[in-house]
């Protein structure tokens, strides 16, 4: 079902391996690193760099849905919005409990190398999504 008014945005929320989700939205959910960012139709053109690790979209048929995208950029132009992130996954597909144990796992590890910081942001983006996924 599309949008009454005919306005909405196209999203693609792509992970490095596959398309992790792409449809019609009414509204895209980001946080970039100069802060939470709310997508209309009709936004101004916008390149940025997530920060944060989730991504919600409100669809034109209103389902709602977060996913993580840790450490990604996002493209917004011409109704168009591009999400582009090395590890990307739907929330409803996290098992929260595997989740957190992970997240557990890599904060015991320490963040002494760039490595070890990204498995611990990888952790706790897939957490959050989980948990505003259920």
């Amino acid at each position: 079902m599309a949008d009454e008014s005919g306005k909405h945005l196209e999203v693609a929320l792509v992970a490095a391996e596959r398309v992790v989700w792409e449809g019609q939205a009414k509204i895209v959910i980001a946080r970039t690193t100069d802060g939470d960012i709310g997508i209309l139709p009709g936004h101004a053109p916008l390149l940025g760099l997530l920060q944060g690790g989730t991504v919600q979209v409100r669809t034109v048929d209103d389902e709602y849905f977060v996913a993580a995208a840790p450490d990604g950029f996002i493209s917004v132009a011409h109704d168009r919005v591009s999400i582009l992130a090395e590890n990307a996954e739907m929330g409803h597909d996290i098992d929260l409990e595997e989740a957190k144990l992970a997240l557990e796992q890599a904060q015991a590890t320490g963040t002494d190398s760039e490595d070890e910081q990204e498995q611990v942001r990888l952790a706790e983006a897939r957490v959050r999504a989980a948990e505003k996924a259920s």
